[in-house]
């Protein structure tokens, strides 16, 4: 996969060639970690990021994204213990993981968050499958804001979905509202470059359609 050439595919009202550098090391020059350098992942980063990734648009304003940062030994053992088998030794080894979750009781903010839909939370309060589904569509949608932006400080993550979901919210979520949709192993560059072949993407023509 090339870098994208602003001067030979873009076209004059397109994005600068600044902008298309920060799109190429955004998702093209970066790849999945398998290792990560011996430096700590501060909760004050990883706040900084949350800052700017919580302006990112959802529905209604319902910011449901809610993250558990797992950082002592024996929340971590705990967490793996419900990861699957090959994903375990990855939040062990991991400088912080980050449980992701969706808050089906977001609608208890709606009062702060859409003080313009009178009665938001009311309607939200009597539909518990509307509040789950919109929940987790929007929880998705700011986890890849997140990723995106933990990137763009220049930190590796890694995504993860393979997990005992239920079991996760047993052991660190039991009597709220929250449920886990995937774990980030977070940490900084390693020194030594990818050894695996990058798999191959979809092009624009295989993905996309024009009506």
């Amino acid at each position: 996969m090339t870098a994208i050439d602003a001067t030979d595919t873009l076209a004059p009202d397109a994005p600068s060639a600044e902008a298309a550098d920060v799109l190429d090391e955004l998702f093209v020059r970066r790849r999945t970690p398998r290792s990560f350098a011996p430096r700590p992942v501060t909760d004050d980063q990883v706040a900084a990021v949350l800052d700017a990734v919580r302006w990112g648009p959802t529905a209604f304003n319902s910011s449901p994204l809610r993250v558990l940062l797992v950082r002592s030994p024996e929340a971590r053992e705990r967490l793996a213990a419900h990861m699957a088998p090959a994903n375990r030794d990855r939040v062990l080894a991991a400088p912080l993981s980050v449980v992701v979750a969706s808050d089906t009781d977001f609608h208890e903010r709606l009062d702060v968050l859409a003080p313009h839909m009178a009665g938001a939370r009311e309607r939200f309060d009597a539909d518990a499958a509307a509040r789950e589904r919109l929940a987790r569509d929007n929880a998705w949608l700011q986890a890849g804001y997140l990723v995106v932006a933990l990137r763009g400080v220049g930190l590796e993550v890694g995504p993860m979905s393979g997990m005992d979901a239920a079991g996760v919210d047993a052991e660190f979520f039991a009597g709220s509202g929250r449920r886990a949709l995937m774990v980030l192993n977070l940490g900084w560059p390693a020194d030594e470059a990818p050894a695996h072949p990058r798999a191959p993407r979809l092009a624009f023509d295989d993905v996309a359609e024009v009506a």
